[in-house]
């Protein structure tokens, strides 16, 4: 069993997140599933000390709420699920952003352009992008940081097929180095190439380990109300 670098006890955040617990490895890519509402953009704000509720997070076991702020920023990155810009940066510009807890050094840019295929923007102002190459821009940026703890809020999303594949190859990149990967997710057939996925209904964990384990049937009919059956890799249809 791994040991775990990431833990979670008993998160709570009203109604929105109840009694969570889980621990995760270095290495490991982690899929968070549920139907709307059910908790997940809350559980990740909660890890990234966004949001603050009930219990506790331990990183490397010490407790993340005693980390230095600076220190925490070069530990986890997050990528919230909104892709929209307020202010006209370069491209270069917001993805060197992610270097700030390291004193804006700039190292790591030059590769996240290159990872997410957007050096040709580089000097466009993000607010004259698409939302797909906006996405692809705040995904560049959570990469610079170089965190060993990555929090990605439905990062596909408004990307194509080929950059949607892009972004889980790179996904399984960061954990075969030794990152800890947790991201948010609607595509249950997507939840596959991970190596667990946890499942959470109405702010609970109903379900958490490998996604060929959890992501039976039955449980997919409990919580999504569809119905589900394995062949073509999932079928998902309307009772």
């Amino acid at each position: 069993m791994l040991t775990p670098v990431l833990e979670a006890e008993g998160l709570t955040l009203g109604t929105r997140l109840r009694d969570v617990s889980f621990g995760l490895g270095a290495g490991r890519m982690v899929a968070v599933v549920g139907p709307n509402g059910a908790g997940k953009s809350t559980l990740l704000q909660v890890l990234a000390g966004l949001l603050h509720g009930h219990g506790r997070i331990r990183w490397q076991g010490r407790d993340l709420a005693r980390i230095p702020f600076l220190e925490r920023g070069r530990s986890l990155s997050w990528l919230g699920q909104e892709s929209h810009a307020e202010f006209a940066f370069p491209v270069r510009e917001v993805v060197a952003q992610g270097r700030h807890a390291w004193g804006d050094d700039g190292q790591g840019v030059e590769a996240a352009l290159d990872a997410l295929d957007i050096r040709h923007l580089e000097a466009r102002p993000i607010t004259e992008l698409s939302g797909g190459e906006r996405r692809r821009v705040f995904l560049a940026r959570a990469l610079a940081t170089g965190a060993p703890l990555q929090l990605w809020d439905e990062p596909a999303a408004n990307l194509d097929v080929r950059h949607a594949l892009e972004v889980l190859r790179l996904a399984r990149d960061l954990a075969g180095a030794g990152s800890t990967l947790l991201v948010s997710l609607h595509d249950l057939r997507t939840a596959f190439r991970f190596d667990e996925v946890m499942v959470l209904d109405q702010g609970r964990m109903v379900g958490f380990g490998p996604p060929e384990a959890i992501l039976t049937p039955g449980l997919i009919g409990s919580v999504f109300r569809v119905k589900a059956s394995p062949a073509q890799g999932l079928a998902l249809e309307l009772p």
